[in-house]
């Protein structure tokens, strides 16, 4: 489950139900009153139900199955897409996110049926430790050779293999002889920030945030920081396919970049009390111009990062419209160390405006004007913002479009399994590396092996694609992620239209001149810059 915004870690009894469970139907006979309070009839209501299941059931109810899976999930189910019941591992599982840390051996892996790849290991991590490294293939785990195991069964081994001490049989890239490897799990760091580099031409730094944990403001500075700091000239702030996390998370980043004491959001709820949050002072605060790249998977509180960031005329949002989650939820501990995810509020961006989109068959349908106002809202410098379902860029930019043909190959892996077999012929392969028409006619030829049609259409228009795509995969199994991320971000055609937009941030972020409006401003500019 995707990470969910805490503002804060509160404590709810659990109601326990034990005794209604237990009654019998002479019980309910007996009673000489009937409850006038609506919630306790249900529960009886409920009650009854489950005594007869047990009764009379053919075969015998499991009581965690009945009520946790079944009667508490379905409840929830009719309220929202985001409240929640965490069993005891889903509920580890979402507080090792918080921390940023999980139980593992720090390797991120390469998976298809008969084949398992290592393609980058987290420093310190045990698989680090063990010497482990892209390129990596596991042939043997735990005495299970992959090769001869389904992709179901592989993934369940895999799975397990996650908590308990492993033994491996690993071969390294260029290596003949495997070897033997033992790892046992421990606590490993999930960094938030990703990816950082800055790009060949110009001061221009890139920064990828993946969610909002407890260290996101920190590893964000740091990154900054490393990239040159003050001395940077522009940064691109990618929060695409960022789901959310931590709002103190995202106020933190956002006291990087605006000046203190402005405001981020306000929250309010029935339950809560209206809360505003403001930026607080950092080590440093970062003045360079800013472009901040979304999509319709930035969600949650990389909205309010980025909604903030746009209302105070900091940065020039770019990409497309956003996912539209501006709730709140709060996750409650139980008994039985599970644990709840209720939604208790909405929030507002520092205009006042919500980004909730409409939820139809949920409590989020209505056109509730705390849900979606339909009133007009602007920029600190009067730039108008639209609300009620995401935010909406001030410079479109469509994603690269992916053909059927294309897509068929991404998901079969074709890319990564030619770059396997490609770098067990062809070795000492740097950092100049580049895709020429020998390395295309090997890849054409390594899908005819694989009885993969090649159309003639396909080929000739996805040419620059291939070639981004092959190297990618290249530099993820020979230099890891990180390299291979870098290739693909250079190559991709938001950024660097993103990248284009800097000499025009300051324009873009001024107020509509009179008798124009905002999106032919913005038209204008573009049109001015190609």
């Amino acid at each position: 489950m995707d990470r969910k915004v805490r503002d804060r870690l509160s404590f709810l009894p659990l109601i326990m139900l034990a005794g209604f469970l237990l009654c019998s139907t002479a019980l309910f006979a007996a009673q000489a009153s009937v409850p006038t309070d609506a919630g306790t009839r249900s529960a009886l209501k409920f009650a009854r139900i489950y005594g007869l299941l047990q009764q009379n059931y053919a075969e015998p109810i499991n009581p965690d199955h009945a009520i946790f899976d079944g009667a508490i999930r379905g409840m929830l189910s009719r309220l929202d897409p985001f409240s929640a019941f965490f069993d005891r591992q889903q509920f580890e599982m979402l507080q090792e996110q918080t921390r940023g840390e999980a139980l593992g051996f720090g390797s991120i892996l390469y998976v298809q049926p008969g084949k398992v790849l290592v393609l980058q290991t987290a420093q310190g991590s045990p698989s680090w430790r063990a010497g482990l490294g892209p390129g990596d293939r596991i042939l043997m785990l735990n005495g299970e050779r992959v090769a001869s195991l389904d992709f179901r069964s592989l993934i369940e081994l895999l799975r397990h293999s996650r908590s308990h001490p492993v033994s491996l049989e690993i071969l390294h890239p260029g290596k003949d002889v495997p070897q033997d490897v033992q790892l046992k799990p421990a606590e490993v760091k999930l960094p938030t920030v990703d990816n950082a580099f800055d790009f060949p031409s110009g001061q221009i730094g890139y920064v990828h945030l993946t969610g909002f944990d407890e260290k996101t403001t920190q590893e964000m500075d740091d990154a900054v920081e490393q990239l040159g700091g003050s001395k940077l000239k522009g940064l691109v702030l990618d929060l695409r396919d960022n789901h959310g996390g931590l709002v103190s998370a995202a106020v933190g980043v956002a006291s990087l970049f605006l000046k203190l004491g402005s405001s981020v959001l306000t929250i309010r709820g029935r339950a809560e009390p209206e809360k505003r949050y403001k930026t607080y002072p950092q080590k440093h605060l970062f003045s360079m111009p800013l472009v901040v790249l979304v999509n319709g998977e930035t969600a949650s509180a990389a909205e309010v990062l980025s909604a903030a960031l746009e209302e105070h005329d900091r940065a020039v949002l770019a990409g497309e419209p956003t996912f539209g989650k501006g709730v709140v939820e709060n996750i409650f501990p139980l008994s039985d160390k599970t644990g709840l995810a209720l939604l208790i509020a909405q929030y507002f961006t520092p205009s006042g405006r919500s980004i909730q989109r409409s939820l139809p068959g949920t409590a989020l349908a209505t056109n509730d004007p705390g849900i979606n106002k339909t009133s007009n809202f602007h920029t600190d410098d009067g730039r108008p913002v639209a609300a009620g379902g995401g935010i909406v860029p001030d410079v479109v930019i469509p994603a690269r479009a992916i053909d059927p043909w294309l897509e068929f190959l991404n998901q079969g892996g074709r890319f990564t399994d030619f770059a396997s077999q490609y770098l067990s012929i062809h070795t000492g392969v740097g950092k100049s590396f580049e895709v020429d028409s020998n390395v295309l006619s090997d890849f054409r030829d390594f899908l005819i092996d694989q009885r993969i049609r090649v159309p003639l259409e396909y080929w000739v228009h996805d040419q620059a694609y291939l070639k981004l795509r092959i190297k990618t995969e290249i530099f993820n199994l020979v230099f890891g992620l990180r390299a291979g991320d870098q290739v693909k971000i250079e190559g991709d055609p938001q950024v660097q239209e993103a990248l284009a937009l800097f000499p025009k941030v300051s324009q873009i972020l001024k107020g509509p001149k009179p008798g124009q409006d905002q999106a032919g401003q913005v038209a204008q500019l573009q049109k001015s810059g190609d």
